[in-house]
């Protein structure tokens, strides 16, 4: 495997929303500690790790987004909480195969995390962003 493209913070992760876009940072940052690892050939026990610190910390923003949502009344809210739901099992599902298969599919779980991440953050998210700002939660 050549080397592993980083993904980097841009306009386009932005929801205009500091404390989620702290998250979202938080989030990159584990996603590429964990694509380091899985490009460097770390241990099955060391990727395993990685993907549990995403699962667990994707599972507390998702909760978080969506107490967020729900308190202010946006009108995508629900869908918003079944696309996590969705998007939570397919992580898990990922994990679970790469956890407990002979060949961890990195090339394959390193381009699902990175199209789940930019798929969350770049289009699921940018919806409520301007909503929010709107409102006054910036």
């Amino acid at each position: 495997m050549g080397p592993v493209t980083l993904l980097t913070w841009n306009h386009a992760c932005s929801t205009g929303v500091k404390a989620m876009d702290d998250q979202h940072g938080v989030l990159l940052d584990s996603l590429n500690e964990l694509r380091l690892a899985l490009a460097h050939g770390r241990g099955r026990d060391e990727v395993s790790e990685g993907l549990n610190r995403l699962i667990e910390l994707t599972r507390l923003h998702f909760t978080s987004e969506e107490r967020l949502l729900e308190q202010q009344g946006y009108p995508g809210a629900a869908e918003h909480r079944g696309a996590h739901q969705r998007l939570l099992v397919q992580i898990e599902e990922a994990a679970h195969r790469a956890q407990h298969t002979d060949d961890l599919h990195m090339h394959s779980l390193l381009l699902f995390l990175r199209d789940w991440y930019m798929n969350h953050v770049e289009e699921l998210d940018h919806q409520y962003g301007a909503w929010l700002n709107e409102r006054g939660i910036a």
